[in-house]
């Protein structure tokens, strides 16, 4: 983004809180926006003392054209003033004499009480009928404005799934101008000059208005230009395109977000309809800035998605008790597998039968589907020998990392059923320890492994949240947070371009997935 007036405007990029993206691919097209996001009062005001603080000072310097006048002199002839190199090299403003306003017009930013300094050269000649003489002189002038006051009304609107920033009305006005002439005779001067206060003045009201329309233009098209898809892994992306136009109130800004699961580069334009739009969330502590609702449904859908690309499936080779990858291990669990292949080794191969399903309610249940199914390598060969239907019950936490809603499971308790078998009967209740030590050490750290990264949430670079809270509803997750600004190019709000879906466990070798992706 250009320099000076553009800075101004990427700071309001808080009010598009979301990046811009399309449509998803999902095994089941949601009926309504997944997500929502509600930016409150003191959210607002932190936009606004960004704006003043950071935005408006980013101006300096601001060149003015050249100005100038002839002016007639009672009994003496005319004069020709010009400035010129007119700069304003400083603004100091204050947050709190400025307010933003959010309502049916628009979202009104006003910051007044502003002095800046200006800087320029003047030249000074005379011509008298007195006598052919004619008088030049220039020097250096000192300029100090008081009371500036800055304005806009900008307008947010849904264009086809991304925000669009239109300047509704801008104005600058200069109360009070003081200039210090310096260099030559320049007492002599003073009062000539100082009728150029007004048009000094209206130089400055133009050159600023006209930045700030040029400002608000560049950060429409860097809007436009925004990334379509936050990256998860490698093979899916979450779609955070604009459902409907925003909810502007007195108080607040809301906006429904798609938020829908996708597979990567699948987009399209989400065919959400604005009648279907999700509560706005709602914090308990409401000076918190920001507001972040993600239905459950965006877990179930990245779940049936990562099910669906095999993900869910791996092999177990190595666990902490390795006697347990030989038939010798299991000959007092299942006498009958050890006296039918004596001294073989076992590996174990976990497929989901189902994506797992996930419910929110005042806490977070999760149920997953599995069969266990044990193999024993003879001379080379693999052999199934039985398997085992587990249904798994888990509960769940959730915490922010980062930018990033982060979860775990616990496991709670289980099902064990046998599915088929080759070796006879088996004894479920004394093969049940083990599957438990099984789940708990492997099976569990793997899902955990990936959970820990998080679900990226629709926070523009640059931005981070701080002091974040979650909040449990009717199936429903609430982010409550406040937020910082790092002004830093490298500041990198998503990070899930590069990741590989092979997962690393302390003290268990990489548990590689046999699906179509692995």
């Amino acid at each position: 983004m250009a320099p000076k007036s553009a800075t101004i405007f990427f700071l309001l990029l808080l009010l598009a809180i979301s990046a811009r993206f399309s449509e998803t691919h999902l095994l089941q097209s949601p009926e309504k926006p997944l997500m929502s996001v509600l930016i409150s009062t003191t959210g607002l005001d932190f936009v606004k003392d960004l704006l003043i603080t950071k935005a408006i000072s980013s101006l300096t310097p601001l060149h003015l054209p050249d100005i100038e006048k002839f002016v007639k002199i009672p009994f003496l002839g005319s004069a020709h003033v010009a400035l010129s190199n007119i700069t304003i090299y400083d603004f100091n403003v204050s947050t709190s004499s400025s307010y933003v306003h959010p309502g049916d017009a628009g979202v009104e930013i006003v910051t007044s009480g502003v002095t800046c300094g200006v800087t320029m050269n003047w030249y000074y000649s005379l011509s008298t009928w007195i006598a052919p003489v004619r008088i030049l002189d220039q020097g250096f002038a000192s300029v100090q404005v008081e009371g500036l006051e800055v304005g806009l009304t900008l307008g947010l609107t849904n264009n086809q799934g991304s925000m669009k920033l239109s300047l509704l009305n801008s104005s600058c006005d200069v109360n009070n101008i003081t200039i210090d002439l310096d260099g030559g005779a320049s007492l002599l001067y003073q009062g000539v000059v100082d009728v150029l206060e007004g048009q000094i003045g209206s130089a400055m009201e133009s050159s600023i208005t006209k930045e700030l329309v040029h400002g608000v233009v560049r950060l429409d098209s860097l809007l436009q230009s925004l990334p379509k898809e936050i990256p998860v892994e490698h093979v899916a992306a979450l779609n955070v395109t604009f459902v409907g136009q925003p909810s502007i109130s007195n108080y607040s800004i809301g906006f429904a977000i798609d938020g829908s699961i996708m597979e990567a580069g699948r987009l399209g334009l989400s065919n959400l309809s604005k009648r279907n739009l999700p509560t706005l969330p709602i914090c308990n502590d409401q000076s918190k800035m920001l507001g972040i609702s993600v239905d459950e449904a965006v877990f179930n859908s990245m779940s049936a998605l990562f099910y669906d690309a095999g993900y869910m499936n791996f092999v177990v080779n190595t666990i902490p008790d390795q006697s347990l990858f030989n038939t010798a291990g299991w000959r007092f669990i299942i006498p009958q597998l050890y006296k039918k292949f004596p001294n073989d080794d076992i590996s174990m191969n976990v497929s989901l039968t189902a994506a797992p399903f996930l419910r929110i309610s005042q806490n977070i249940d999760s149920t997953v589907n599995a069969d266990l199914t044990i193999d024993v390598l003879d001379d080379g060969n693999i052999i199934p020998v039985a398997c085992i239907s587990l249904v798994i019950r888990a509960s769940g936490s959730v915490k922010i990392s980062g930018n990033n809603l982060a979860g775990s499971l616990k496991l709670e308790d289980f099902t064990m059923s046998l599915k088929w078998s080759k070796i006879g009967s088996l004894h479920m209740y004394i093969i049940q320890p083990v599957v438990w030590s099984l789940i708990e050490t492997v099976g569990l750290p793997y899902v955990n492994s990936h959970l820990s990264k998080g679900l990226p949430l629709p926070i523009i670079q640059g931005f981070n949240l701080q002091n974040a809270e979650t909040v449990f509803s009717d199936s429903i997750v609430v982010v409550c947070s406040d937020v910082t600004y790092t002004d830093s190019n490298s500041h990198n709000a998503s990070s899930y371009q590069s990741r590989t879906p092979y997962i690393e466990i302390p003290g268990i070798p990489l548990l590689r997935p046999t699906g179509q992706f692995a």
